[in-house]
């Protein structure tokens, strides 16, 4: 398919370079986008419970907390880096519309973990 796309538009005789069949090798389709961004949001959901429910152990509670609580965290955020793209995502993170969010999330993060180990 990809190669009669490629005569219809008239760019059958140039010859891809080699990073350009590197980024059409490592491209994924839609399906297998939809099924990481689940598994991976799913493997956040579950962190973050876990850690609310480790957060009842005494004396280690608070740390294993933190730990699965921001893993969870993490997890869910990067679970739209399969349906947007790394650079996508980083770049409408950062926009200036939402540049005080993205800081203040990533703050909060952080400063979860320093609570928990400090």
């Amino acid at each position: 398919m990809d190669k009669l796309k490629r005569v219809l538009s008239g760019r059958d005789a140039e010859e891809p370079s080699g990073l350009a069949e590197v980024i059409d090798s490592t491209s994924l389709g839609w399906g297998t986008r939809v099924k990481g961004f689940v598994a991976c949001f799913a493997i956040g959901c579950l962190c973050s419970i876990l850690g609310s429910c480790l957060l009842w152990i005494p004396k280690k509670g608070l740390i294993l907390f933190a730990v699965f609580y921001t893993l969870g965290n993490i997890a869910s955020i990067g679970s739209t880096l399969f349906l947007m793209g790394p650079m996508k995502q980083l770049k409408r993170m950062f926009e200036p519309t939402r540049l005080i969010a993205t800081t203040v999330m990533l703050l909060c993060l952080i400063l979860t973990l320093c609570s928990a180990f400090w």
